[in-house]
């Protein structure tokens, strides 16, 4: 078996076993044999923006995560299918960090994602989204905004 598809294989197995029984994280669809690409609904609090442009707390959120024909050289391509407000995300990507390297797991990739999402993790340097930024600079004694711990059951 081709390199790439073991590595596919061997995450698509971790990823069903830790996600199976996650109370925060949520594997709703798959693409490929083995995956490819994977939909991850995240039941945490995180923030949005209302029909005034004002952000406002809201619980739900879907992610995309490609694995390219380069992974794990490559990062995955990670964005959101639903809106959220956050320094670090924007309408076309999730900002996973600067340095990725190819022993990195996918299961962690998946559980930082979230704690993005409930501004356990987020920079304000060099924000995707600087009305996000800005706002969490005013607000960032208010975070986290979930607490709980999303590793949960992670090997």
């Amino acid at each position: 078996m081709h390199p790439r598809l073991r590595r596919l294989a061997a995450d698509a197995q971790q990823v069903t076993d830790t996600f199976a029984d996650h109370p925060f994280i949520e594997i709703v669809q798959t693409e490929g044999t083995p995956p490819e690409k994977y939909n991850v609904l995240y039941k945490v609090r995180s923030m949005v923006l209302d029909a005034t442009d004002s952000p406002m707390l809201h619980i739900g959120y879907t992610a995309e995560i490609f694995l390219s024909l380069d992974y794990p050289r490559r990062p995955p391509f990670c964005r959101m299918l639903t809106p959220v407000f956050h320094p670090n995300i924007d309408e076309q990507k999730i900002c996973i960090g600067d340095h990725w390297s190819a022993g990195q797991r996918l299961v962690d990739l998946i559980v930082r994602i979230g704690e993005m999402l409930c501004y356990q993790s987020y920079n304000t340097q060099s924000p995707l989204n600087a009305k996000a930024a800005a706002w969490a600079i005013e607000h960032g004694h208010e975070f986290p905004l979930q607490h709980d711990d999303l590793v949960h059951n992670i090997k």
